[in-house]
């Protein structure tokens, strides 16, 4: 029996360690003075946040996140989604400092620390452009399906942002196409091929129709 005690006392030595870092990267806590939200109602001072779980700032408050190995300002009028591992950015402006690789995802682009090494960058969405800066260590832009042809020729490969450097990207990764100027609607149709069907077969009945009168005259008084 006392044998089997210390096989289970084992066992839970081995797993409880593993659990407990799983979970710690799936929530966080949020630090405020007030004027955060969280989830749509007023956050606490501090609160538990987990996955999926939304803060928002309003103009002169501001927020702080700590998750295992990284912390992040909120800065004010900034909306933003926990996502463990990952913030997504609705608009706003974060500064991380992290040492667990924790990104920044803006629309289809994210905002990925280079190494597993305390790393400190700006994360800045206002007006359609994204701004990333790096004060500590290397930070990567990648674009979600950047390795394909058809994106490399439209601008949006994957950007290194070295330490003490800037960039900034349009936060879109694509635009609707236009339609083509100068050219009338009424115009395009007739020039499908089944409008040019229509107008082949009629011209023939018409045609058949006029030759295979004979010799009946065209009007009475002929």
């Amino acid at each position: 029996m006392l044998e089997w005690g210390k096989l289970v006392w084992g066992v839970m030595i081995v797993i409880l360690p593993t659990s407990l870092v799983a979970q710690d990267s799936a929530r966080a806590m949020l630090h405020n003075d007030g004027g955060v939200w969280l989830n749509g109602t007023p956050a606490p001072n501090s609160s538990a946040i987990f996955l999926h779980d939304l803060v928002q700032t309003q103009k002169g408050t501001f927020a702080k996140i700590d998750a295992d190995g990284s912390t992040v300002t909120v800065q004010p009028d900034t909306i933003v989604q926990f996502e463990g591992d990952e913030l997504v950015l609705d608009h706003g402006s974060l500064q991380l400092n992290t040492s667990r690789g924790m990104r920044v995802r803006v629309n289809c682009m994210t905002v990925i620390p280079l190494m597993q090494e305390w790393t400190r960058y700006d994360v800045i969405d206002v007006d359609g452009e994204a701004m990333v800066a790096a004060h500590e260590n290397d930070v990567k832009i990648h674009y979600q399906g950047a390795a394909t042809r058809r994106s490399k020729l439209a601008g949006f490969s994957d950007v290194t942002v070295h330490q003490g450097e800037q960039v900034t990207r349009e936060e879109r990764c694509g635009t609707p196409a236009k339609p083509a100027e100068g050219v009338n609607a009424t115009t395009a149709i007739l020039n499908t091929t089944w409008a040019k069907g229509v107008g082949i077969t009629t011209i023939g009945i018409l045609t058949c129709w006029a030759l295979c009168r004979g010799d009946e005259p065209v009007s009475p008084s002929k």
